[in-house]
């Protein structure tokens, strides 16, 4: 992956206002593979006390955007289906994983997983973008 690509994606998550609000952490990127983490706190509880589903997809969310926004060109989201598997109790560490299966010039499909610290898988999700032809707009 080209360096530039990765510091500035890198850059532009820790400034990104919702990546902040959600404490959602970069912690790997690499051609079509990422991986960000977040801590399950309790303001992201739903009505019952457990992690909030939205908590959760903006945990895959993130992992899916930089994974597929790392060749450096713009991506954007098409379908991403999620199916939760487990609850998170609060406090955990999650960790959500974002795999590249196959990229066209036009379309990349993702496979990204959800994991606690102990390794219990809490969400899988199938994802789609649709790559435009364009540099990403922060790298100049």
């Amino acid at each position: 992956m080209e360096e530039v690509v990765r510091q500035a994606i890198v850059k532009r998550v820790k400034e990104e206002p919702f990546a902040r609000k959600m404490n959602l952490e970069l912690v790997e990127l690499n051609d079509g593979y990422s991986v960000v983490e977040m801590t399950f706190t309790e303001d992201m509880e739903n009505i019952f006390g457990m992690a909030h589903g939205g908590a959760i997809f903006a945990l895959i969310d993130e992992a899916f955007e930089t994974a597929s926004n790392s060749h450096g060109t713009v991506a954007v989201a098409l379908n991403m289906n999620i199916t939760y598997t487990a609850a998170a109790t609060p406090g955990a560490r999650l960790r959500a994983e974002a795999q590249e299966l196959n990229r066209t010039p036009r379309t990349a499909t993702y496979d990204i997983k959800v994991t606690d610290e102990n390794q219990t898988l809490m969400a899988v999700c199938q994802a789609l973008v649709y790559r435009k032809k364009s540099r990403l707009s922060f790298l100049e």
